[in-house]
């Protein structure tokens, strides 16, 4: 199923105006295997949010989400699974997420292991998109609900 009829099936069953958009389609992390298993945490209710570099934003040229935004979660080969809804957007710098902050992803039991894995994330997608990491790095958190699975 392409982006466009799965896109189509949710504005269809959820009645919604025609003309209602998605900010992006995307799956989570660097890897084959970390993006399935987090797609699997969102699918199962686990994972409620993510956090992304606002260096990111800036370098790519795209806005950051906003309350109320509508995403299609991919597999990591391209296949539609999800929409969510982003429900509350924090803009804090990585050396103050705190873990009753980090817990909503879902991924993490310990603020120490949220820390160290997104710390490696940051700086490969920093090497990729060409900023440098630090601690004092704004961290864009977005919560989300999943709105439609197919």
């Amino acid at each position: 199923m392409t982006l466009e009829e799965f896109w189509n099936d949710f504005i269809k069953c959820n009645q919604l105006k025609s003309t209602t958009t998605y900010i992006e389609s995307f799956h989570f992390e660097l890897t084959e295997k970390l993006a399935n298993s987090l797609l699997e945490l969102v699918l199962s209710g686990k994972k409620k949010a993510t956090a992304s570099s606002l260096l990111s934003y800036e370098i790519e040229g795209t806005r950051i989400p906003q309350v109320g935004d509508y995403s299609i979660v991919t597999d990591w080969d391209g296949v539609p699974r999800c929409v969510i809804e982003t429900t509350a957007v924090t803009i804090t710098p990585f050396s103050q997420i705190t873990f009753d902050i980090c817990k909503r992803e879902g991924e993490d039991d310990t603020l120490e292991s949220w820390q160290k894995g997104h710390k490696h994330f940051f700086v490969e997608e920093g090497k990729e998109l060409g900023y440098s990491f630090s601690e004092d790095m704004s961290v864009v958190f977005e919560d989300f609900k999943v709105v439609f699975v197919r």
